[in-house]
């Protein structure tokens, strides 16, 4: 079997060392592993089965010999650093904002969209709440074409990095208000229209996943005061009236939801999979329906994804 030398950009921050771990984990056929941060982490040394890999920095002509890299950097340096990738030969699956909305590239969900990834050379991976939530929705809508969907998420202070998860801690200025007090009602820049960057994120993320751009959706973000692991409540209109127990079968037959009664974020804690739960009819539209879903925001909802994607793509070739 071809090896294949792997990149990963951003290894210290909190999806860098998730990636890591997950590589760590796994059985791609990786001959080497190659290592990049800022300055100020080169010369770092990270093991990688057994192995210390020091961390190098981005230098003209890096990538030419690296096969697949995978980005967790901020979307600015993504911009600047992914294109780089890509016109040295390498193949780059991007965690940041930076692509998702370019119609030319992909954004991808394996379970979902694989096939979309085609012969591009540079893939999208999708926001974490995005993620966890499109997967159970890619079910309802092969059972009954999807019409409207209204979001609610509970957001974990992982999902905006080491300084969010420090802010839980230990008193900070990182967020507007006291993180480890109340629950925030925005995450991300403000919009003209009163919309947050993320909920427009999972608004528009879900249409291009989904391949409907018909869809109506609105969403509205929380950031919530605990460390790992987003919930979303999902209220979903269909087309016709949906059958709940021929729902849950179709759930239960996927290889990434497990049912549940009630969905929490410690169950699917370092866990490639995504909690669905409390499904109930909606009480204002005959065919609405009601559900909860949990999963790990650095697992689901962003490095194993991100994995899965270079995976799909090895067997590609």
């Amino acid at each position: 079997m071809k090896q294949y030398t792997v990149a990963i950009v951003g290894v210290t921050g909190l999806v860098g060392q998730t990636f890591l771990e997950i590589l760590n984990n796994s059985n791609l056929p990786i001959k080497t592993l190659r290592l990049f941060a800022s300055s100020n982490s080169v010369g770092t040394k990270f093991l990688y089965k057994d192995t210390p890999v020091v961390v190098e920095a981005i230098e003209q002509g890096v990538f030419e010999t690296i096969d697949y890299a995978l980005f967790s950097i901020n979307s600015s340096l993504s911009k600047r650093y992914a294109k780089q990738a890509v016109t040295e030969g390498c193949k780059v699956i991007d965690n940041s904002s930076a692509f998702r909305f370019d119609d030319t590239i992909p954004l991808v969900v394996p379970s979902i969209n694989l096939d979309d990834v085609g012969n591009h050379h540079l893939i999208a991976n999708p926001n974490c709440s995005t993620i966890q939530s499109v997967i159970p929705l890619s079910v309802i809508n092969e059972v009954s074409p999807i019409l409207n969907i209204t979001y609610t998420t509970y957001q974990s202070v992982s999902g905006s990095g080491q300084k969010g998860v420090e802010a839980l801690h230990q008193q900070s200025d990182f967020y507007p208000v006291d993180i480890r007090q109340t629950v925030y009602p925005k995450i991300d820049t403000l919009l003209d229209d009163g919309y947050t960057f993320e909920e427009r994120k999972m608004i528009d993320e879900t249409k291009k996943i989904l391949h409907n751009n018909q869809l109506l959706i609105s969403a509205t973000c929380v950031r919530v005061p605990i460390e790992r692991g987003h919930a979303v409540s999902i209220r979903v209109v269909t087309k016709q009236k949906i059958d709940l127990t021929r729902l849950k079968d179709a759930f239960q037959n996927h290889p990434m939801i497990v049912l549940t009664e009630f969905p929490n974020t410690v169950d699917v804690s370092r866990k490639n999979s995504v909690s669905v739960g409390r499904i109930r009819r909606d009480k204002i539209d005959k065919n609405g329906l009601l559900l909860f879903v949990s999963a790990d925001n650095l697992y689901v909802g962003a490095a194993q994804n991100a994995v899965d994607i270079l995976k799909g793509m090895i067997e590609y070739e």
